[in-house]
């Protein structure tokens, strides 16, 4: 029997990295998975890998940049499932620019993608599960909410948004659903790609008493615990994946 079973979650940002890896295992678990994500091809494939692996999933072609994404999002998976259990908001978007150089077009973009999309979706599902009684919002932030050294301002405001809005999300939704943050350090993802990959993260390679960085499984793990009653106690909380960086 799965930790999951007969739940339904939403993943946004799942045809690839760490919420790739955690639709496979919350999959595994049990749980109905709304994957989400740009590239059809690439979302096609994580549902067939599910199904292959006897889950049940569908997807959605949604980028979360454009603010009428959550409520497409929200419409299918009422349509295919009829409820919502657990919401991931995980979509992301990096930005490297500084803030000299940064446009407001590419600042908002960052902003929608990382923090409104996620507010938006959030008061959609919200009230279904507020009616069960029950519900789990995982949040994912980033290191780069923690402090300024570890990202470009763009990414960093939206990710100490984000540890707001993920607080403020838990003190005004319970007691029935659980909200609680992520903060992932150096991840092998596609956005991890895009800026340069492993190469570019000796510093925080450095710093970290385990002197590596994750594969997404890691935050994957973190994820399922925040969906389950294993967390019933914890609300509110920003939990940081990061292998020990600023201790």
């Amino acid at each position: 029997m799965g930790k999951l079973d007969g739940k339904v979650a939403i993943i946004t940002g799942s045809t690839s990295g760490m919420g790739r890896d955690t639709a496979y295992l919350f999959a595994k678990e049990g749980a109905k998975v709304v994957v989400t994500g740009r590239n059809e091809e690439r979302a096609k494939a994580v549902v067939d890998q599910i199904k292959a692996d006897g889950g049940e999933a569908i997807y959605v072609i949604a980028d979360t940049s454009d603010l009428t994404a959550p409520q497409k999002i929200f419409d299918a998976t009422m349509e295919a499932y009829g409820t919502v259990d657990i919401l991931f908001n995980n979509a992301g978007k990096l930005s490297v620019t500084p803030i000299l150089d940064l446009s407001l077009e590419e600042f908002t973009e960052v902003m929608n993608v990382n923090v409104t999309s996620a507010f938006i979706l959030t008061k959609l599902v919200a009230p279904v599960m507020k009616e069960k009684g029950e519900g789990y919002i995982i949040n994912t932030s980033s290191v780069a909410g923690c402090a300024a050294h570890w990202g470009p301002i763009a990414y960093c405001t939206s990710k100490h948004a984000m540890n707001g809005l993920t607080k403020a999300m838990a003190n005004e939704l319970g007691p029935e659903i659980h909200v609680n943050g992520i903060q992932p350090g150096a991840i092998r993802t596609a956005m991890l790609d895009s800026a340069g990959g492993e190469a570019a993260c000796g510093f925080m390679i450095d710093r970290s008493p385990l002197k590596r960085i994750a594969d997404g499984s890691e935050i994957a793990s973190v994820a399922l615990f925040l969906a389950t009653k294993e967390s019933s106690f914890i609300d509110g909380q920003l939990i940081r994946v990061d292998g020990g960086v600023d201790i």
